[in-house]
């Protein structure tokens, strides 16, 4: 079997040119289908603003708070959390411990249910902590109407990241990738039903947003559920309900690491919309990171490449192969990158005006191109060097770094530029890249120092507190 999904040695072949297409070939195995369930599973989130933006300004501008403040802020959360699955499944299914991957799944969902019932207050309360953050009253209180519809979103994103973990170490995501395509699908032609045609406005909107994400759950359960993954799922077991507690701590720290990145960005629009002009500021900045985000769900595929690679091989001892997956995939990445930059150079201004109709947003938005033209070259280093910290399980060590380079140095830049040197969304958007450039500098230099035959070691030794059942 691990033969036939990680490829044989003879397959590397002598010769460098053999190695790195026998590299390539697994890195897209994993980073295609991880790339196109991410881009259609975030499309429908775009999708969703760009309906939003033609029932009315407000309703654009609230609806962009709480896709960049608490939609961010429980994402990160239970990605995060998530992320503790693939290390765990990555590096069991390197080392031959098939069965645990069913238990790590199900261990994954009672510890991210649970914390997402209590994210729900986050929801419920959103009118009231957007007064009490300053924001305009009318944004505030559409956003608290709209806020309760992402309730059963919270508890797609427990089913779907944990799932979509599970399947991803196993090479088995390509599953993931058509039903997140057909969800995508679906969502354009429901909400054009329900807001164009039928009128329902932010209801209707949503509404359908919520029957395209369930509909992608439910066909994941079918998957596991109905036999396709007769090695890692054996069917519910108590044992999932045994030596959780390392479990939840590897989760919390994976949870601090990419949380901290995510919020990141939330942080920095909740400042615009202390600026002159806050909906035409909160609405630009939020179509700005919604093509970065856009561009950086492509990326994570190379993100997802990095971890599954690096953990699978962990798990094997092969360091050697660990660190020349990286190298592959590190070039891959930025070649990718480099194609974007130029890109939103080129159509900035255009792109604009598929998200809204008004001209001063639109204009904003131009203004801020080659700012986003190198966030978006950025993304396709930063995602690589986060995939190789997951697949190693070095989460925690990550997570102070991103404290001092965000919070420290990048938010303090950008509230400086943005109030102090009234730059406005400029200035936040500088300090955002400073604080990238920092984090992204800092992994580097740590990946490039990190012994990987010490953390081959190191991994035999922390798996083997997992690799039990009772």
């Amino acid at each position: 079997m691990e033969e036939r999904l990680l490829g044989s040695e003879r397959e590397d072949g002598s010769d460098l040119k053999g190695r790195i297409w026998a590299e390539s070939r697994k890195l897209w195995r994993v980073a295609f289908p991880s790339m196109l369930s991410r881009v259609t599973s975030f499309g429908i989130l775009v999708v969703t603003q760009l309906f939003m933006g033609h029932i009315g300004d407000v309703d654009l501008a609230a609806f962009a708070l709480i896709q960049t403040i608490n939609v961010l802020f429980v994402n990160g959360i239970l990605l995060g959390m998530s992320s503790a699955t693939e290390t765990l499944c990555g590096q069991a299914f390197g080392a031959k411990q098939y069965h645990m991957m069913g238990i790590y799944l199900q261990r994954s969902w009672i510890v991210n249910i649970a914390t997402a019932t209590i994210l729900v207050l986050v929801f419920i309360f959103t009118t009231p902590i957007f007064t009490l953050l300053g924001e305009e009253e009318d944004i505030a209180r559409v956003a608290g109407n709209i806020a309760l519809w992402f309730i059963p979103i919270l508890y797609y994103y427990v089913f779907s990241l944990t799932i979509q973990m599970y399947l991803q170490a196993q090479l088995k995501n390509m599953i993931i990738a058509w039903l997140s395509t057909c969800s995508f699908l679906l969502h354009v032609l429901l909400s054009w039903i329900f807001v164009i045609k039928l009128n329902l406005g932010i209801p209707g909107a949503m509404g359908a947003m919520i029957i395209s994400c369930w509909l992608l759950v439910f066909g994941e359960f079918v998957y596991i559920f109905g036999g396709w993954c007769p090695n890692t799922w054996k069917g519910f077991n108590k044992a999932a309900f045994y030596d959780i507690l390392p479990v939840v701590k590897l989760s919390i720290s994976s949870g601090v690491m990419l949380c901290l990145e995510l919020w990141y960005s939330s942080i920095l629009v909740l400042l615009a919309g202390y600026m002159k002009n806050a909906e035409i500021a909160i609405s630009a900045f939020s179509i700005c990171l919604n093509i970065s985000t856009w561009e950086f769900m492509l990326c994570i595929g190379f993100l997802g490449a990095a971890c599954v690679r690096v953990s699978n091989e962990l798990g094997r001892g092969n360091a050697k192969a660990a660190k020349f997956s990286i190298k592959v995939i590190l070039s891959t990445s930025v070649c990718v990158g480099a194609f974007f930059f130029i890109v939103c150079l080129i159509f900035s201004k255009n792109i604009s005006h598929f998200f809204t109709s008004n001209e001063e947003v639109a204009e904003t938005v131009s203004s801020l191109s080659i700012l986003l033209s190198f966030s978006m070259l950025l993304n396709s280093v930063q995602p690589v060097f986060t995939g190789v910290v997951i697949g190693a399980g070095r989460q925690g060590v990550v997570a102070l770094i991103n404290i001092g380079c965000y919070y420290l140095i990048g938010l303090p830049i950008g509230i400086v530029l943005g109030y102090v040197a009234h730059l406005q969304v400029k200035g936040v958007w500088i300090g955002m890249i400073c604080g990238l450039v920092t984090q992204t500098l800092t992994v580097m230099y740590i990946t490039w120092r990190t012994d990987w035959d010490e953390q081959v070691n190191e991994i035999r030794l922390w798996s083997s507190k997992f690799i039990k059942t009772r």
